[in-house]
């Protein structure tokens, strides 16, 4: 009989390229010791209230913009594909799926179709892939560390375009993520919902009765501009100040949370899949941000500490957990437009989730990824020019052939 010896680990302080020894932004004021931690947390709090009033601010200026026409003025997107490339260009760009999903919510909220809606967000799955192969790249003066670092970064790749192949044309045939997200929705937030709507409701009351008056007062701004520039001025500051909030919170949640979520990884490996995907996405929610998870995994994955296989359920789990940010960003809003805005959080949730699911519940399924993956990076350990042509053609050559297709037909 023969048994599977479980990887053996290396000591907590010998994990390489880990963020958690990079020191606090705020330290630079003179805080130290149990201030500068207090210091912290306060404006990680900080940091939510100013990226739901962004969000507020961005919905008011879409609607300011469009005067109610918003469906018109992105009717050039109505095509999913066209929808689908800038979700991908736009993660891709700013590296952050976050960003681009806390964006789509407030243009939900301000009146952008979820038709639309949907496939951006879809795209924005694809676009952060991007992230954990830039990770792997700081691998390459050696081909073995390379090998398996582009393996378990591009695993991701594989996988998210795997879902999108299979849920944007059941999407677009069944409306199955518009469906399930509205029918979520309407039970917490919709008019007629019991309990759940009284519960979330009373809560969204109270999260935008607090930032309301901050991002009323910024409206101001918009208002006093003549049209449709006042609200272009709003979106842009709402974005501005999302990526720069996301960003801070970022830095902050990775000095206080990634010790901590160092350990739960560890403690998840050789527990099986459902509980690397539940690591994943606990991590994930810890540290506001799947590119941490991934910058956490794929140095391991470099030093022969996991395998590909071993990864795999840690990133699917980091796709659900960075979804809570949307969630989060949902709060903005309180009545049909909280309905709205929480659908949109709902769908990308529904979606990786789904995925997760579908494709790793089935084996046929659950083994392309890996394989694809595998097979990448032995050919780009080999001959760096498969790299290049897969980042490349990703998030490049994608993209064009996607503009080719909706001229075409």
């Amino acid at each position: 009989m023969s048994t599977t010896t479980p990887p053996v680990l290396p000591p907590m302080d010998a994990t390489p390229d880990l963020p958690e020894d990079r020191p606090s932004p705020l330290a630079r004021f003179g805080l130290h010791g149990k201030a500068l931690e207090i210091a912290n947390w306060v404006t990680v709090a900080v940091g939510i209230y100013l990226l739901i009033t962004a969000v507020s601010v961005i919905g008011d200026g879409f609607k300011l913009a469009t005067r109610g026409q918003a469906e018109e003025l992105f009717a050039f997107a109505s095509n999913p594909l066209i929808a689908l490339m800038i979700g991908l260009l736009a993660t891709a760009l700013i590296q952050s799926s976050s960003t681009t999903t806390s964006i789509t919510v407030g243009l939900v909220a301000g009146g952008l179709p979820m038709a639309t809606a949907i496939p951006m967000l879809l795209g924005a799955n694809i676009g952060t892939t991007l992230t954990s192969t830039l990770v792997s790249l700081g691998m390459m003066r050696d081909k073995a560390s390379f090998r398996r670092a582009f393996s378990a970064a591009s695993v991701h790749d594989f996988f998210n375009l795997l879902a999108v192949v299979i849920f944007l044309p059941l999407e677009i045939m069944f409306g199955v993520l518009e469906r399930s997200s509205n029918f979520l929705a309407e039970q917490f937030a919709g008019s007629d919902g019991g309990a759940l709507t009284l519960v979330f409701g009373g809560l969204g009351n109270a999260v935008t009765a607090v930032t309301d008056p901050l991002a009323d007062t910024i409206g101001l701004i918009g208002k006093a501009i003549d049209h449709p520039w006042g609200g272009i001025l709003l979106i842009i500051v709402g974005i501005l100040l999302i990526l720069g909030v996301i960003n801070l919170i970022g830095k902050l949640l990775k000095v206080v949370m990634v010790g901590r979520a160092r350990k739960i990884l560890h403690t998840a490996i050789g527990r099986g899949p459902l509980s690397g995907i539940a690591s994943g996405a606990l991590v994930t929610v810890m540290v506001q941000s799947s590119s941490t998870t991934t910058s956490l995994m794929v140095p391991l994955a470099g030093s022969g500490t996991f395998t590909t296989r071993q990864i795999y359920p840690f990133t699917l789990g980091s796709n659900i957990g960075t979804t809570i940010t949307a969630l989060i960003a949902a709060f903005a809003f309180t009545g049909m437009d909280g309905q709205l805005a929480l659908q949109a959080a709902l769908v990308h949730l529904l979606f990786n989730t789904f995925a997760t699911a579908l494709i790793y519940g089935l084996p046929f399924l659950r083994e392309l990824p890996v394989r694809g993956a595998e097979l990448l990076a032995r050919l780009g350990a080999e001959n760096k020019m498969y790299v290049a042509v897969w980042v490349l053609g990703v998030f490049l050559a994608l993209p064009a052939v996607l503009i080719l297709l909706t001229v075409l037909l």
